[in-house]
């Protein structure tokens, strides 16, 4: 397989919002603003550190399913505290192999310990098929002979 790129490229066309929420707040708190956002998992930061992350996966598995309240249940009594991060340097085909291996759809990117963004599998399959219908343009005029110069 060819390099499809790094994650800066894919970070550089994401709007840049951040979503989290503090160890301390309800799960209920945590559900609503996924909802809300239309995210599938949330950073929990202490102040700029993370702490971990809760996805969707967390809230069925560890609430839902043990009959806990998400009014009552904080956030970090849930959380997958195991954090799997990339930079922005890592490539898109080492993010999808990190998300295969650890069974994860998030990965938080990272700069000298500085959050810069969130990449989801979604994210990474998007810019997979836009990158591989790029190539199919540029080969089917390259064969009709619009690259002849």
């Amino acid at each position: 397989m060819t390099s499809l790129g790094s994650i800066s490229s894919i970070l550089a066309q994401k709007h840049g919002n951040i979503w989290s929420v503090e160890p301390e707040q309800t799960v209920f708190e945590a559900i609503t603003l996924m909802a809300e956002k239309n995210v599938g998992a949330l950073l929990v930061m202490s102040g700029t550190k993370v702490a971990g992350i809760f996805s969707e996966r967390d809230y069925t598995r560890k609430v839902a399913l043990h009959g806990k309240s998400s009014k009552e249940t904080l956030v970090k009594e849930i959380i997958s505290k195991k954090v799997v991060s990339v930079s922005p340097d890592h490539s898109i085909e080492h993010c999808m192999k990190l998300m295969t291996e650890n069974r994860i759809r998030h990965l938080p990117v990272l700069a000298d310990g500085k959050v810069l963004g969130v990449i989801s599998i979604g994210d990474l399959v998007n810019w997979i098929i836009s990158t591989q219908s790029s190539t199919i343009r540029q080969m089917e005029e390259y064969l009709s002979g619009g690259f002849l110069g």
